[in-house]
């Protein structure tokens, strides 16, 4: 668990590879989130080296920190081109769910998809779902609180 203005980020790993991430004081969160083939490997958590320091170094304002963390996490090949075209959104920016949809090689129609992907997300921030906004207006939701989004995008904005 790391310390943020916004509350703990709870972080779970294997092998060096992030696998869980988000604003939570209890690891166990994340972890209850996981597939169940997931929960049976051994998996850390804590200050997990280079993710840590990526968390701290996001913190002081260097935005792009969270991009050089391996991270894994299950889905159809759909799925994961969202998460791979997530990764791509730069900090202190935003896309819609249809910008999001046509990121990843699928149609403006697929927001839904989009907006699947991003509640499903296991890794926040280290994959920034936070980083997507409804056409409509205002913030959406967001798994860790409408309040942990709106300070994430203040802090990249600031960076």
């Amino acid at each position: 668990m790391l310390p943020t203005p916004v509350g703990p980020v709870s972080v779970l790993a294997r092998d060096g590879v992030v696998v869980a991430a988000g604003f939570c004081a209890d690891p166990k969160e994340q972890f209850d989130r996981l597939p169940a083939a997931l929960r049976e490997l051994p998996l850390v958590e804590g200050d997990l080296g280079d993710a840590a320091q990526a968390v701290r170094d996001y913190l002081d304002g260097e935005l792009d920190a969270l991009d050089r963390v391996p991270v894994t996490q299950p889905g159809t090949p759909t799925r994961q081109r969202l998460y791979t075209a997530l990764r791509s959104v730069p900090a202190g920016t935003t896309v819609s769910y249809g910008t999001l949809a046509e990121m990843a090689g699928l149609p403006r129609t697929a927001a839904r998809a989009a907006g699947s992907a991003c509640a499903q997300n296991l890794i926040a921030p280290f994959v920034p779902c936070h980083r997507v906004l409804p056409t409509t207006g205002g913030f959406g939701g967001y798994y860790y609180g409408v309040p942990v989004k709106e300070w994430l995008l203040a802090h990249e904005r600031r960076g």
